[in-house]
């Protein structure tokens, strides 16, 4: 447990739970190796941690992908921009389409948009790499989920 703010408690679910906490981490790392597989860099992979993270608003995540990403090669102008990304030049149309993929995966939003989503994702990316997203997105949703829930601490 960890002292939170007013001094509530909270339960950092990755300790209090180690075989689960592992066994997630245990996917990530699969999850890594098929986008790798598929042609995602290490970059780009970060990017899409950290769009998941904005959208569901997990600070620690932020930070973490945040750094990761720019570790990786990422440029902080297209970092300052990922909130905006649909209104710039600055991504190119694969990356367009991992960025509607895990958009899309992560609002859960209209079935009928969701499949014009997915469908354009896999006419651009193929299937592996629409395969490698979508488990990126699904992942780091869950990953978000435990950090939020934990309150986990930015330092």
């Amino acid at each position: 447990m960890s002292q939170g703010q007013a001094g509530r408690r909270h339960v950092f679910l990755d300790k209090a739970q180690p075989a689960a906490y592992k066994a997630a981490a245990a996917l990530s790392d699969q999850v890594g190796a098929a986008a790798e597989a598929a042609g995602l860099d290490r970059r780009f992979v970060e990017l899409l941690n950290l769009r998941v993270s904005q959208l569901n608003g997990c600070a620690y995540c932020l930070d973490l992908h945040h750094r990761r990403a720019i570790e990786a090669g990422e440029s902080e102008r297209r970092v300052a921009v990922l909130d905006a990304w649909q209104e710039t030049a600055l991504f190119d149309e694969r990356e367009r389409a991992a960025l509607q993929l895990v958009e899309s995966i992560t609002r859960l939003p209209d079935p009928l948009d969701r499949v014009y989503a997915e469908d354009e994702a896999r006419a651009v990316l193929g299937d592996d790499a629409y395969s490698a997203v979508a488990w990126v997105a699904i992942t780091m949703n869950a990953f978000n989920r435990i950090s939020i829930t934990s309150h986990h601490p930015v330092r």
